[in-house]
């Protein structure tokens, strides 16, 4: 019999000791993560126990009779142990669903953590997803390069190299996070007519909670800096979070030199680079210029799906 129980900060340390032993979990499941925007959300993640045995979790936040696998997240759904199969997981969803229902909660919408983030093969809710009738309502496109099997940078991306090489540009991992976040707010605000979703305070305090998992790394030229990147770092995958860039440093290639960096140097252990995802209004339109310049490094897609249950 499987045993539902809502998160309360008391469960902190139970939460975060299986966070850290799951198969498909990243640091983002962290409490001292997920909680840094907690005045935005109303947590109700969930955590599964059979015999008193903490068997999975669900990060999860209602709004409107919603229960959403957590919105703050770029991606969520169940964790679960290295031992869990198949039947475990009809079993999980089966009780989640009855759990859902008496407590009138109306849908569920579901994002599957990607697979190329899990230390093994994890699709386990994709079955049960198909076997409760979800409806898959979203896709976007994320673009991936398989550090294992890279494709070589296109013929502009290499030139670009070459010549921030040749003006001595330095790429080195940096605590100046101030600076990063002017270039990124003018970026954003140019480009995009938008704001990061972090504020500088946030980048900050995360980098500092998470020093292993979370780093800015920096172009500069003559010791001013041109371009930078804040990065999610988990146990197989690289995910570029924000890329910034000045006019100087877009001329002279300083995001090229870096990222060449992060690639072919820095995490050539990792087994892939996320640059994220290139699609906008719910994945119904792909911006294909920013999908062409991820695409210019090597990277290729992979979807990221949203699922809905109607309860």
């Amino acid at each position: 019999m499987i045993r539902i129980e809502k998160y309360n900060p008391q469960k902190e340390k139970i939460w975060n000791e299986f966070i850290a032993t799951a198969k498909n979990s990243t640091f983002l499941f962290n409490r001292n993560y997920m909680d840094y925007h907690a005045d935005r959300f109303t947590d109700n993640s969930l955590m599964f126990f059979k015999d008193e045995t903490l068997i999975a979790l669900l990060p999860a936040n209602l709004k409107n009779d919603i229960l959403y696998s957590h919105q703050g997240l770029t991606y969520g759904g169940f964790i679960i142990g290295f031992k869990a199969r198949s039947s475990l997981m009809l079993e999980l969803f089966e009780e989640l669903i009855n759990y859902l229902k008496s407590s009138q909660i109306k849908k569920f919408i579901y994002k599957p953590i990607p697979q190329f983030y899990n230390a093994i093969p994890s699709q386990e809710d994709l079955y049960a997803l198909f076997r409760n009738n979800a409806q898959l309502f979203r896709r976007d496109v994320s673009s991936v390069i398989n550090l294992k099997d890279k494709i070589q940078f296109n013929e502009l991306r290499q030139r670009m190299i070459k010549k921030a090489t040749a003006q001595n540009l330095e790429v080195k991992e940096s605590k100046d996070f101030e600076s990063f976040y002017k270039i990124l707010q003018e970026n954003l605000q140019t480009k995009h007519a938008t704001c990061a979703v972090h504020s500088l305070e946030e980048i900050t305090k995360l980098s500092q909670n998470f020093p292993e998992n979370i780093k800015l790394y920096s172009c500069f030229k003559d010791g001013v800096i041109l371009a930078a990147t804040w990065i999610f770092i988990n146990r197989r995958a690289i995910h570029l979070q924000y890329i910034a860039s000045n006019e100087e440093g877009r001329k002279s290639g300083a995001l090229d030199l870096i990222i060449n960096h992060l690639i072919n140097e820095k995490y050539q252990d990792k087994n892939y680079f996320d640059f994220g995802i290139s699609t906008e209004e719910n994945g119904k339109v792909l911006n294909e210029g920013l999908v062409n310049q991820k695409e210019m490094f090597g990277a290729r897609a992979y979807c990221c799906d949203h699922y809905s249950i109607e309860l």
